[in-house]
């Protein structure tokens, strides 16, 4: 089930999440599948389950793999061991560290993770890009079979929407800064309704400097929801 809608027809005081959810009339949940347009468009997806779980030691294996795919490789600071891994993510896992870790699944499967935090308990990066008040989210889909399908939007969609923005309430803003030449994951944020913003550049662990475009999501615009 597609469902279209012009902003013009989104009702004053209501969200573009909300207005989908309208027309849809519960035949859910309804997920973004392209908001950088008028129309805005949505869809009912029928044959895939997305869910998120926390993510846990048990997942290492999986990160490691996934960290190393080629497709996402590009994007971080070289290969990371198994060792690399388990010292990055297992402060954040066991609570020691100001950021919550996420596995997605679609029908069942792991397919990658991802993560959230307010910015502000990290003011190296608040400085950097400026948005201290903003949570700050990453994401990933290791496994290579589930990519360039269109399931990205759809999974980010649902982690925003359905336990980042509830967790934070009251939050204006959600925030990701991929890298610049990352056409993909730029293409994700704007089907998901994000505005580019500042390019800064960001200090990574091996000494590299890493041009990232920030990208902002209106929350009360895109993404509220109410009981």
């Amino acid at each position: 089930m597609r469902i279209e809608l012009t902003r013009a027809e989104v009702p004053v005081g209501l969200s573009w999440a909300e207005a989908a959810a309208r027309v849809a009339e519960g035949r859910g949940p309804v997920l973004a599948e392209d908001l950088s347009g008028d129309p805005l468009r949505f869809s009912v997806d029928e044959e895939h389950r997305f869910a998120l779980r926390p993510m846990t030691p048990g997942d290492f294996p999986d990160v490691t793999r996934w960290v190393n795919t080629p497709h996402v490789a590009t994007w971080w600071d070289g290969n990371r061991s198994a060792e690399q891994v388990t010292a990055h993510y297992g402060p954040g896992v066991r609570g020691e560290e100001a950021v919550r870790y996420w596995i997605w699944e679609v029908n069942g499967r792991s397919v990658g993770f991802c993560q959230d935090y307010r910015i502000a308990d990290h003011p190296e990066f608040a400085l950097l890009c400026g948005r201290p008040d903003a949570i700050g989210f990453d994401y990933v889909i290791g496994e290579p079979a589930f990519v360039d399908r269109g399931l990205g939007t759809k999974l980010l969609w649902t982690f925003l929407r359905d336990l980042v923005v509830p967790a934070y309430d009251p939050v204006s803003e959600v925030f990701a800064a991929p890298d610049h030449r990352n056409t993909r994951s730029l293409r994700v944020l704007a089907k998901l309704g994000a505005r580019q913003g500042m390019w800064f550049d960001e200090p990574q662990s091996d000494g590299r400097v890493q041009t990232v475009v920030g990208c902002s999501i209106d929350v009360a615009t895109v993404l509220r929801t109410r009981p």
